[in-house]
């Protein structure tokens, strides 16, 4: 652990050119937040040495000369290779501005002249050379340490050398995860955004050894060629560029967006009755779509327009690409910005999100202080967490622009005990739930109505997926997406009503940027929803391994070289009859094109890190 915190300052050194707004209690944050990283690394690497040392054979066996030489060796070789290729990407981060991941080694497998290539870095760089050498000396010198172990008695040997293994294995379990609970996911690269201002940074927070065991876990992304790159922009373009470019007024409406945990359209009105008659007085759409099924799919399509597809965009290996949202998007314009989550700082990488997509700041567990309304699973009951963050609100200076996530309606779907004959019970162990969620956000608008901002604040409310589903129309693969998307401002003449286009969370950031009259180009796989009538009313999401598309009427489903299913689920709400052998080709033509356009853009500006526009967040 040393040895990698060293090597973290001396990478610092070395590339301090790449980290020009670094300061000395920045830097020390990142230092103690690459902890985590190192101690995740070195657990990995020291796996099978700890398997033998721990395993309770006889005294006798474990103090032989050759067993111990197998176990110095079984701890040397990974942890001097995970150290060796730590300090190679000493070099290579000011090439790639990043940890290298597993896809190093499908962009290079067909270069013959990487020997020589690193032949000559070795020479160049002759000062890292020598850094590697002196750690892997260090690291020899350290572990050639033979042990000795007492055995007095045999069972109490055995008892505690068992203890030992047990305890062992349950912190190193820990360690591994990067931390412990029902609500820690386990720790993955983008969890390093929490730790930095810049994605670059990244680089510091994070170790070799971590980014490459990471990406193992991933899907290796590879561009499509549907389109050529002359064509492809007449397909689908995620480049947007204001009408209102260059004659922006300023800030007006605050911007408050409520992403509300597994609310599914089906719930609608019978559990969430105040979620209803709000949605009476909002704009809101006949068909609306979640990007994903998981909260983590949720944060980058309803806040950054990105989409999930194959995997959840925070777990691929390019999460800490330069992002864009709309919080760094009005940031720009003088609004100050806040995200708020009840749940312990930095649970499902969403404070490690929320700082790389350019919030000022991140309020959860820690910030609202009073352990006595955790739920005792996830996070704060929603009641009073949506009272302090109202009660926040009142205190930033406006404009501003907020998101917050709640978090009651999850699984294993409890209510406070004040509330455990309240709500209707329903069918489903969720439905009980939705009801306090409900409740608590009447509670909040009841709070939030009597604050002279209210009325100059457009409210965007939706869901981050569904959940427990029962109706017919809900269990397939369109209802599985289904998730309430509505635009709600107390004096706003225009947004009321329902429109018959499809939305999905996608839309939700272009939407709101174009609403306050946002003049800079920026990146979005949505549309505009509000202000004009959307060029494609389409959504997209990815029901794994398909990728689907709907129109107003129909759901098409692809898997990547060929349309599989075909629905017309005004006709066939259930998706019983696939009609892709009876459909004219011409009718689903235009959204086959696109959503082969949308995923090749996705795919080939994730790669390349090609999320915001001239470099610009």
């Amino acid at each position: 652990m040393a040895l990698y915190s060293g090597m973290r300052l001396f990478c610092y050194a070395v590339n301090g050119s790449m980290f020009p707004n670094v300061s000395g209690a920045h830097l020390l944050e990142m230092m103690a937040g690459g902890i985590r990283f190192d101690l995740t690394a070195v657990l990995y690497l020291s796996s099978l040495y700890l398997i033998g040392i721990l395993l309770p054979f006889p005294a006798r066996w474990r103090q032989n000369a050759a067993f111990q030489k197998t176990l110095f060796w079984l701890f040397w070789i990974p942890n001097a290779i995970g150290l060796l290729v730590n300090a190679i990407d000493i070099v290579y981060i000011r090439f790639t501005d990043r940890r290298t991941t597993c896809t190093f080694f499908s962009e290079f497998v067909n270069e013959d002249n990487l020997l020589r290539i690193a032949g000559q870095g070795l020479i160049q760089y002759w000062y890292v050379t020598l850094t590697a050498l002196a750690v892997l000396v260090i690291l020899y010198w350290v572990a050639r340490k033979s042990f000795v172990i007492e055995e007095k008695m045999p069972w109490t040997y055995y008892v505690r050398e068992c203890l030992i293994l047990v305890v062992t294995v349950y912190m190193g379990v820990i360690g591994i995860r990067g931390g412990f609970g029902r609500y820690t996911r386990p720790i993955t690269i983008s969890n390093a955004m929490q730790y930095v201002n810049d994605p670059r940074e990244t680089a510091l927070v994070l170790n070799t050894p971590f980014s490459l065991m990471k990406s193992l876990e991933n899907t290796r992304y590879v561009e499509p060629q549907y389109f050529s790159q002359e064509e492809l922009p007449r397909h689908m373009n995620p480049e947007h560029i204001p009408w209102a470019y260059g004659y922006y007024s300023g800030p007006t409406d605050n911007i408050v967006v409520i992403i509300l945990e597994s609310f599914s359209t089906e719930y609608i009105p019978t559990y969430a009755p105040f979620l209803d008659s709000l949605m009476h007085q909002s704009l809101t759409f006949e068909h609306s779509f979640a990007s994903g099924r998981k909260s983590i799919d949720a944060m980058p399509s309803i806040l950054s327009s990105i989409p999930s597809l194959i995997e959840p965009y925070i777990v691929t290996p390019y999460s800490t690409n330069h992002v864009s949202s709309i919080a760094d998007c009005l940031k720009r314009k003088g609004y100050s910005t806040a995200f708020f989550h009840g749940a312990p700082n930095g649970s499902m990488g969403f404070q490690a999100y929320a700082r790389s997509a350019g919030f000022d700041a991140y309020y959860g567990m820690d910030e609202y202080g009073n352990r006595d309304d955790f739920d005792g699973t996830w996070a704060i009951w929603d009641e009073p967490f949506l009272q302090y963050y109202a009660e926040t609100m009142n205190s930033m200076q406006e404009p501003f622009m907020t998101a917050v996530f709640t978090a009651s309606s999850h699984h294993p779907f409890k209510v406070p005990k004040q509330y455990q004959d309240s709500f209707p019970k329903g069918t489903l162990p969720i439905h009980q739930t939705i009801g306090y969620t409900d409740h608590a956000l009447r509670r909040f608008f009841e709070t939030v109505r009597r604050q002279p901002w209210y009325e100059h604040t457009l409210f965007v409310i939706t869901a981050d997926h569904t959940n427990e589903l029962e109706t017919p129309e809900y269990t397939n693969a369109k209802g599985l997406y289904e998730v309430p998307i509505a635009f709600y401002h107390p004096n706003s003449p225009y947004l009321h009503g329902v429109r018959e286009e499809v939305v999905s969370q996608t839309d939700i950031m272009p939407s709101v940027l174009m609403y306050v009259d946002y003049d800079e180009p920026f990146v979005a796989f949505g549309e505009d929803a509000l202000t004009t009538i959307k060029d494609h009313s389409y959504a997209v999401c990815y029901n794994a391994p398909l990728f689907q598309i709907f129109s107003d009427s129909l759901l098409v489903q692809f898997d990547g070289e060929q349309v599989v299913a075909v629905y017309d689920y005004r006709e066939d709400p259930c998706l019983h009859t696939n009609i892709v052998h009876t459909i004219g080709p011409e009718r689903i033509a235009p959204m086959v094109d696109y959503l082969k356009a949308y995923i090749q853009q996705y795919i080939h500006r994730i790669v390349k890190d090609e999320l915001v526009i001239n470099g610009k967040q």
